[in-house]
């Protein structure tokens, strides 16, 4: 008896958190209360996601202004070699600022819900909702950022023996190019001779999981519960090595080749002549006309597609746009190019400074939560069958001081990671 009690008192708060919902879904019902909960909610799950955005300069959406932003950057000052002459007052010098103008642009999505699903759920659907959108929301803009940041100029593979992705090694029995303690001391002196300013004492690292598994047996390494400092510690922060605080996410970027054709990964050469490979395997229609521009290494040789023709196993071409400059041999291999070294991912962690970016905040009109309740389209929808919950965001990134990052290409020893 008391169970069933018990259920029943947990049913009723279910549905008088069902009828709050149906009752306050509207801006026009919803209290400033509410609306302050489900904006708070959209953004609390959101921020998580927004690892590319946490040492950007941040500015506020412009309001009255048109869709441009506006970010500084301060010249530094030359040194001051020249011995001052009493009585004599020196030439000053003057503030130079370089002005970074970007446009923002606008991205949102929404979720369809019926009459039915009120009236058979005991969940707060805004809610559930409002999470899945706020997860969204975060995932689809720090995917912006990490993306202006991955266009970076300066870019080290590996350790900096090579100078390009397709020759990045991995999965093999020797000479892997996995992320290192060497790679990442390279990196942090590249940012300090560019004089590139810390944060919070430190240069900071967006790492894979695939990463940062591969440098965390360094005894150098330290866990955030071994620094001397355990103030200011992310949720996400999993340790330090030469000067580097690193930040991990599945959202780091990958750089992934798709397979050339449906049933393979690679294409295998049967013969060669003037720009034009014939190869073992058939290549439909459809994925001769995908080939057209994408990059192959063969021969080690990093080599774009002009142009494919159609035909059986034996008799297909791919013709290149350059001839390589090592003719490919029969039964060589041609892989996709567009990773590492025979088409294995490459990962990219981002190494940098303090104020080598800036991007637009979430809160001021950055991020909008948008409910629609039933019967909200009128005459459209004329039996009130239909609400939607939505975000809506404004939105720009900007690298500001290319000297201050460095991305840093590796294998790793996994190959399975999700494209994100």
């Amino acid at each position: 008896m008391k169970k069933m009690l018990s259920e029943f008192l947990m049913l009723m708060v279910h549905m008088s958190l069902f009828d709050q919902q149906t009752n306050v879904t509207s801006d026009a019902g919803m209290s400033v209360e509410m609306k302050t909960f489900y904006c708070d909610t959209l953004i609390d799950n959101a921020e998580p996601e927004l690892v590319h955005d946490r040492w950007a300069q941040k500015r506020d959406i412009p309001k009255g202004k048109g869709k441009e932003i506006e970010f500084r950057k301060y010249d530094p000052l030359p040194k001051a070699l020249v011995p001052l002459t009493e009585g004599v007052t020196p030439k000053g010098k003057k503030l130079n600022v370089t002005a970074f103008k970007a446009t923002v642009e606008q991205y949102g999505d929404f979720i369809e819900y019926s009459d039915i699903l009120e009236l058979t759920t005991i969940d707060n659907n805004l809610v559930e909702a409002t999470k899945l959108l706020g997860s969204q929301a975060g995932r689809t803009l720090h995917t912006i950022n990490r993306e202006v940041l991955n266009g970076g100029t300066n870019v080290q593979y590996g350790e900096g023996a090579v100078s390009g992705r397709h020759l990045l090694v991995g999965g093999e029995t020797s000479g892997n190019m996995y992320f290192t303690v060497r790679a990442v001391r390279k990196a942090a002196r590249f940012l300090k001779t560019m004089n590139a300013p810390r944060k919070d004492g430190s240069y900071w690292a967006i790492i894979h999981p695939d990463c940062s598994f591969d440098i965390q047996d360094d005894p150098d390494w330290k866990r955030p519960h071994e620094y001397k400092d355990t103030a200011n510690i992310y949720d996400d922060e999993i340790g330090k090595i030469a000067g580097v605080r690193f930040v991990e996410t599945t959202e780091a970027k990958i750089f992934h080749a798709e397979n050339l054709t449906a049933a393979a990964r690679e294409l295998t050469v049967k013969s060669y002549s003037a720009k034009v490979v014939t190869v073992n395997e058939a290549i439909s229609a459809d994925e001769a006309a995908a080939l057209a521009g994408r990059l192959v290494i063969i021969e080690g040789q990093l080599c774009e597609i002009e142009s494919a023709s159609a035909a059986a196993a034996g008799s297909a071409t791919i013709t290149l746009k350059e001839a390589p400059s090592t003719a490919p041999a029969a039964s060589n291999k041609v892989y996709p190019g567009e990773a590492g070294a025979k088409g294995r991912d490459v990962y990219s962690t981002i190494i940098l400074g303090a104020d080598a970016y800036g991007t637009t905040e979430l809160t001021g009109g950055g991020l909008q939560h948008i409910v629609k309740p039933l019967g909200s389209a009128g005459s459209a929808d004329p039996l009130n069958q239909r609400g939607t919950v939505g975000w809506k965001a404004t939105k720009v990134a900007e690298r500001l001081v290319e000297a201050y990052m460095i991305r840093v290409e590796t294998a790793s020893t996994f190959n399975d990671a999700p494209i994100n």
